[in-house]
């Protein structure tokens, strides 16, 4: 069995024109949201072995405040494909990965993030907003064998859940 934890970076900022899309930071909701959410994932006893981010300011900020927060201290890749990746770029950097790592948790943007958890979990969720959790065993051995269907959503959340 491998698990597989989605999350969209915490909320940025427009408020930098000058800035590219690339390099937002977090705006203050997202610095607001983000340690309660790290807090639901710990408590949650989720240690996953590893955490691939997407190289976005944003992702990244929110890949290293989780992964402080949890238990492990999971080291963190960073991943330049994954800005801006559609779901078969995701896809397929996870079917590449190594199957020493059983629990990935992959930080990143919509809409390839929302589409990969819907793909391998055959649920249809309406929006995987800001700072949004896609929690997923997947029915596989190693990584390479991800395909459609092939994982059940043990759990969906979100900052909004909470207010």
């Amino acid at each position: 069995m491998r698990t597989l934890t989605l999350i969209r970076h915490a909320k940025s900022s427009w408020k930098n024109p000058d800035l590219e899309d690339f390099n937002r930071p977090l705006n203050k909701r997202g610095k607001r949201d983000l340690p309660a959410m790290a807090e639901r994932l710990k408590a949650a006893n989720l240690t996953p072995d590893k955490c691939l981010s997407s190289g976005a300011t944003r992702a990244y900020l929110t890949a290293k405040a989780t992964s402080k927060q949890l238990t492990n201290r999971p080291l963190i890749e960073v991943i330049p494909e994954l800005y801006d990746s559609c779901m078969e770029t995701l896809l397929d950097t996870l079917q590449r990965h190594s199957d020493k790592d059983h629990h990935i948790m992959l930080f990143g943007h919509n809409p390839g993030l929302q589409r990969l958890g819907e793909y391998l979990s055959a649920e249809r969720i309406n929006n995987l907003p800001t700072c949004g959790v896609m929690h997923i065993q997947l029915g596989i051995t190693c990584w390479s064998e991800l395909t459609e269907s092939c994982g059940t959503l043990l759990w969906f959340d979100y900052p909004k859940l909470h207010q």
